[in-house]
């Protein structure tokens, strides 16, 4: 499918309010005409609008329960991106081109296609959206310019939310079926909450071809001893009264449960504002990022609701029957409350994989982070590569009892290899396209 005929279903939805612009804007499949080059211009207002974005997940009630905060992030993020390198021409597009008129303001593109994502996705937050994006608007001095960014920033964001419409991310997700044997998911204690996000795999994907694609290999079985190795390793550091567990590793525990996408979104405003990176960088970083977290949810779903592999509570209160190298426990408890979904792989590995993966692409794993939590105020955590930040906070699951090293490793292995897929398709004439690209 070529752009051109991707971006016309969207133009089909926006044409009321975007026949003004097309007189002079006109939705292409190939390269774009030269502009004179612009003057670097700072990312900070990808920043901001990111900030945004992690405010309003944040507060209760704003996200839609069954639709995954990832996806928000991924639709803002590629308008952003496609608005200012329609201007810029600074990199290959991940939805579309327009031929943006010579001069016109990649920063204006980038607040206005930030703002309409938003406005459309939380309609209710419309009255601070207009605010940021009045206040963004005022400091950019006033004339056509400014007009022009404005109005390719608003079609790329009618484009993206377009072309996402009917992505299966509205549909309602099916109760899980009764467990059929041991080693199957059931919901935990103490709120026995049902399986979450169970239809999440058959969201279309933004740049994967289908969600299975780098599905990790199968669990070992429960009889086995690498599993038995596994959860005894959790039994032992995972137990919420644990003398195994050094102090250290119980902050690491409970400074890691927050939504992990939204802690590496935060690492990642940290890094741009630290590198002090333009414009174009800075939106193709959190468009590859969040594209790379929107694809690793849809997959880490997809293996997760295959496997069906219970939690490590349920496995160890349990494990007398299973394997003869662990010793169960029917009042052990884990140090944190359990996510209602299946254990493997880890969500949190995942996203942290492809999280470091996308930022050492860009800056080189080695660089000073500087990590703070949403749910333990206070505490700060340092860490001289992306990959430690990203070993800990997966590794943080299994103090925290809610997860195994196979899990953990497993998670880590997908984040990369989505994230690696993310990286390579960025350049070539068919990223973000779903679907055979044969």
């Amino acid at each position: 499918m070529s752009k051109f005929l991707v971006a016309l279903a969207g133009a089909a939805l926006t044409l009321a309010v975007t026949t003004s612009v097309l007189a002079y804007q006109r939705v292409t499949g190939g390269s774009v005409a030269a502009t004179a080059e612009l003057p670097a211009r700072s990312g900070v207002i990808v920043v901001e609008w990111n900030k945004e974005l992690v405010r309003i997940v944040s507060t209760p009630g704003a996200q839609p329960a069954t639709v995954h905060p990832t996806r928000s992030f991924a639709i803002m993020h590629a308008a952003i991106y496609d608005a200012v390198v329609s201007i810029t021409h600074g990199g290959s597009p991940y939805l579309f081109s327009l031929n943006a008129p010579p001069g016109a303001r990649p920063d204006a593109a980038a607040a206005e296609a930030g703002h309409d994502t938003l406005a459309a996705l939380y309609p209710s937050m419309k009255g601070a959206l207009d605010q940021q994006l009045a206040g963004e608007l005022a400091g950019i001095s006033n004339g056509e310019a400014k007009g022009q960014g404005v109005k390719v920033g608003h079609l790329a964001a009618s484009f993206i939310l377009s072309a996402r419409a009917y992505d299966g991310s509205s549909v309602a997700p099916p109760p899980l079926p009764p467990p059929a044997q041991p080693g199957d998911y059931r919901p935990t204690p103490p709120t026995f909450a049902p399986a979450a996000f169970t239809q999440w795999a058959s969201v279309t994907p933004f740049v994967l071809e289908q969600s299975d694609q780098f599905r990790p290999g199968a669990p070992p079985t429960l009889a086995s001893a690498s599993y038995a190795r596994a959860l005894n390793e959790v039994k032992s550091l995972g137990q919420n009264t644990s003398t195994t567990r050094t102090a250290d590793q119980t902050v690491a525990a409970k400074f890691w449960p927050g939504p992990i996408w939204t802690t590496w979104n935060e690492i990642a405003e940290n890094s741009v504002l630290a590198h002090h990176t333009d414009l174009v960088r800075t939106s193709r970083l959190f468009a590859l990022l969040n594209l790379s977290f929107a694809d690793t949810t849809i997959a880490f779903y997809d293996a997760k609701y295959h496997y069906h592999l219970w939690r490590p509570i349920t496995a160890i209160r349990e494990a007398d029957d299973l394997n003869s190298a662990v010793t169960g426990d029917p009042n052990w408890t884990p140090l944190l409350t359990t996510a209602a979904d299946p254990s493997f792989p880890g969500a949190h590995s995942a996203i942290s994989g492809a999280g470091a993966a996308v930022l050492s692409s860009f800056f080189g794993d080695h660089d000073r982070i500087r990590v703070t939590s949403d749910v333990l105020p206070g505490v700060v955590r340092t860490f001289d590569t992306y990959t430690a930040a990203a070993t800990e906070a997966g590794l943080s699951r299994i103090y925290g009892g809610v997860h195994t090293r196979i899990d953990h490793q497993a998670g880590l292995q997908l984040g990369r290899d989505v994230s690696g897929l993310v990286l390579r398709e960025a350049g070539s004439p068919s990223f973000g396209f779903t679907g055979s690209k044969a």
